[in-house]
């Protein structure tokens, strides 16, 4: 709430730039009021201590159309102001209307997407939930080992340690433990899978849970769209970070 200054024994003046109704806190103890229609006129009560705070709050208009704002009356004990001139939101009815109309579709929106997501967070990590995206064919989700090569090079001392391919009846994904053996952390920034002739898949994606420190071994997960049997032929999948560190992992197949 925005804050006024106001100080036993001083008056403190509010106009607005419509017929408003002003409600104040412990209106009892205050030493004057004088209302107008336009107009709030107060001294403070003579028992208000420096730091206290009372709540002012002035309505416009009715129903729909009804707009309020409150302000927080701070003492001090020597100070106040003297004028504070509110204006409202000069709006039409029909433009009042028609955003509260909009807000309410908003959030119907909202609440329907909402409701979509909870399904699907239900269905995270379930069979059910390949079942309803049509990833889970009549042979499951394959898998395939995929074989390390010891002495595997690497930018910046990257090793693959272990690698799983996998086949859904819409993608096909690697899951690669990446060592990193140099002196900096590494986080994947970007990855691509290619075949020899250099055609790369559509739609990847990567998931790596944190970046791996110096000495530590996380899994990396990279996902990208296919079709069932495709690609048929072996591909390369690159892994680079920010600073260009990049891991190439040759020879890929899918099961």
């Amino acid at each position: 709430m925005p804050e006024v200054c106001v100080s036993p024994g001083l008056l403190t003046g509010f106009f607005f730039d419509a017929p408003a109704v002003v409600e104040v806190q412990d209106e009892a103890r205050f030493a004057q009021v004088l209302r107008g229609p336009r107009g709030f006129t107060f001294m403070p009560p003579p028992d208000m201590t420096s730091g206290e705070r009372l709540r002012l709050t002035v309505h416009w208009g009715e129903g729909l159309l009804r707009q309020s704002a409150s302000f927080s009356l701070v003492a001090h004990p020597r100070q106040a102001t003297r004028q504070v001139e509110v204006f409202r939101d000069q709006r039409s009815r029909e433009s009042v209307l028609q955003e509260a109309a909009q807000e309410r579709e908003k959030n119907d929106q909202l609440r329907a997407e909402n409701r979509q997501l909870r399904a699907g967070l239900e269905w995270a990590g379930k069979l059910q939930g390949l079942n309803a995206s049509g990833a889970l064919g009549e042979d499951g989700i394959k898998a395939t080992p995929i074989a390390v090569r010891a002495g595997q090079p690497g930018d910046g001392a990257l090793l693959m340690t272990r690698g799983i391919s996998y086949r859904s009846e819409k993608t096909v994904a690697v899951a690669a433990w990446v060592m990193n053996a140099g002196t900096d952390s590494w986080l994947v920034a970007g990855a691509s899978l290619a075949t020899a002739t250099g055609e790369k898949l559509e739609g990847v994606t990567i998931a790596q849970p944190e970046a791996i420190s110096p000495g530590q071994t996380w899994r990396v997960f990279v996902e990208a769209d296919a079709g069932t049997g495709a690609p048929s032929e072996e591909v390369t999948l690159r892994l680079w970070d920010a600073a260009g560190r990049t891991l190439s992992i040759p020879k890929v197949t899918f099961p």
